[in-house]
């Protein structure tokens, strides 16, 4: 592959100190050869004018529930006009992607991780959860390998209806069989460790078994209420607590002392109009901190991380490169990746182009497209 000089750039983010202005960079085949000075460039195959824009690495969505079937809009509408939410909702879906067939699936997935790339996301996330059969838990993973290879195992999302006089027996199922049939297609499992979902032990069990079987831990967490999910979450070493709503003290104090990355997902506390978890607590005591959209068809169907940002620095006590770092930075953190995320030499060439001079702009302008192109792997995937 050629050598390519991205030149002209008006501030390049490397998440490696601060960001330069007046910078290029270089891209040699799908990793990162060189950046520094517009001055300094050395000599390249191509040339890709910046036009004076900003760029900044792909963002790493480590939490995301593409594979469903069905819609959810007036559930969503419900509680707008003043309906709480609960996590029964997620039988909905359920039902629906139980009856859809693989390609049903497949297009439905494509569709959104077509909208993620699109709005500067180059590395996500992909949970299963919608099944809650063996079949259909198995069938899911198998698509998502299609998209990532980040993909998790949530057998263990809600106890369907039909073992709701036997939730021994669903957890049973989860930890044995079910597991034994996903866990080829998986590299993570997850458990919502919540209320209306599955306790701290049985939260604790189904982790366990999951690292027997290969797969690393993570944990929905402290969404609903305060729970032992993100106790459970450092126990077991869980690569990340996710949502993490609510917390006391010593939740935080278990975190800061811990690898386990504090997942935020605002646009699950947007779409449910509940309180908003505490960045700043976090971020003050030590805590890595990501951000991911949660996209899921219930509580958080958005694919923009440009909105999470937006929302963090507004609603959660962010600042806009806490934001942005915790979009990149953090969410490769939370998939124990060291390869995304940054723009250094070495690391993949996953980097997105601005419409504005300053990443400053993806909170400065919410709602707004900004993402003019986007490149993974040193190869250009889209354009505005």
């Amino acid at each position: 592959m050629p050598s390519v000089l991205f030149d002209n750039i008006g501030e390049l983010l490397t998440n490696a100190g601060d960001p330069l202005s007046d910078a290029a960079m270089v891209v040699d085949g799908d990793l990162v050869a060189w950046t520094g000075p517009a001055a300094a460039a050395p000599d390249c195959d191509e040339r890709v004018d910046c036009g004076g824009a900003a760029v900044l690495p792909g963002f790493v969505d480590s939490h995301a529930h593409l594979m469903f079937a069905g819609d959810r809009a007036a559930e969503f509408a419900a509680r707008m006009a003043g309906e709480r939410y609960a996590a029964g909702g997620i039988r909905t879906t359920v039902s629906a992607t139980r009856d859809a067939d693989d390609e049903t699936l497949f297009r439905n997935a494509q569709r959104l991780v077509g909208e993620l790339i699109r709005s500067g996301t180059t590395t996500f996330e992909i949970k299963s959860g919608y099944g809650l059969t063996v079949r259909d838990e198995a069938r899911s993973l198998a698509l998502a390998r299609k998209f990532t290879d980040e993909t998790t195992f949530l057998g263990a999302h809600v106890v369907p209806a039909e073992y709701a006089d036997d939730r021994a027996g669903y957890v049973e199922l989860v930890a044995g069989q079910m597991l034994q049939e996903c866990a080829p297609n998986a590299r993570w499992i997850d458990v919502f460790c919540d209320a209306g979902a599955f306790d701290g032990d049985e939260t604790r069990g189904i982790l366990q078994a999951g690292l027997d079987a290969g797969l690393t831990p993570r944990v929905h967490a402290n969404q609903l209420q305060h729970g032992p999910g993100v106790q459970v979450a450092v126990e077991v070493g869980a690569a990340s607590a996710d949502h993490c709503t609510h917390l006391n003290a010593a939740d935080v104090d278990a975190l800061a002392g811990s690898s386990t990355v504090a997942t935020l997902l605002p646009g699950a506390e947007f779409s449910t109009r509940s309180p908003y978890p505490d960045a700043r607590r976090l971020l003050d005591a030590g805590v890595t901190v990501a951000l991911a959209t949660d996209c899921n068809p219930g509580t958080s169907y958005t694919t923009s991380m440009p909105l999470c940002i937006a929302l963090a620095v507004r609603e959660m006590g962010m600042t806009v490169p806490e934001a942005v770092r915790a979009a990149t930075l953090g969410g490769a953190a939370a998939l124990r990746r060291d390869d995304v995320g940054r723009l250094v030499p070495g690391a993949r060439a996953d980097l997105m182009l601005l419409n504005a001079p300053s990443y400053l702009h993806l909170a400065y302008r919410p709602g707004v497209d900004l993402v003019d192109r986007v490149w993974r792997g040193g190869q250009e995937v889209t354009r505005g």
